[in-house]
């Protein structure tokens, strides 16, 4: 049907440059990836410089891939894992909404619940992955991005996040 397909493009396209604007941001605005990386350090996520590096190549390869729709629901598993590690590392503790001091969990969790819906609806005819026949949605697709995106961001925070501690240096 034509509304789906018209739905899935316009949520791809939605994640999709989200999430290569948050990248973009981390590498070349503000304080580019050394700052990325010192205010990684400064939230208890360590070392900086390496997940600042992965973070920022997670979100602009996961914005690319949902943008031509290529390993959808992969791309929204990255999406995932990354909004999943900034969630409960830096939002949650802020309640939930974004103006609040310290920006709170309302943006990073609807961009986490719409990754999970676009894994599901999957990216729809008008995509590479409708082009090649790769068809991972449905159950099985909410499944990859909820489990492995999630896993994988509750896993990173398992090993790397100690908040709290001090930075070394």
């Amino acid at each position: 049907m034509i509304e789906i397909d018209l739905a899935a493009t316009v949520l791809r396209v939605a994640l999709g440059t989200t999430m290569i604007a948050h990248g973009w941001n981390h590498a070349f605005g503000g304080g580019r990836l050394p700052g990325t990386a010192r205010w990684f350090e400064s939230i208890g996520i360590r070392p900086g410089r390496l997940h600042a590096l992965l973070a920022t190549l997670t979100e602009l390869g996961a914005g690319a891939l949902l943008l031509i729709g290529l390993l959808n629901a992969l791309a929204a598993a990255m999406v995932v894992g990354t909004m999943t590690v900034a969630l409960i590392a830096n939002h949650i503790k802020n309640g939930y909404f974004i103006f609040r001091p310290g920006e709170g969990y309302e943006y990073v969790l609807l961009i986490i619940l719409a990754a999970c819906g676009l894994a599901a609806l999957g990216p729809g005819r008008w995509s590479v992955d409708h082009l090649v026949g790769l068809g991972l949605d449905g159950p099985l697709g909410l499944a990859v991005a909820a489990v492995a995106g999630g896993g994988g961001g509750l896993l990173l925070l398992a090993v790397f996040w100690r908040p709290g501690a001090r930075p070394r240096g």
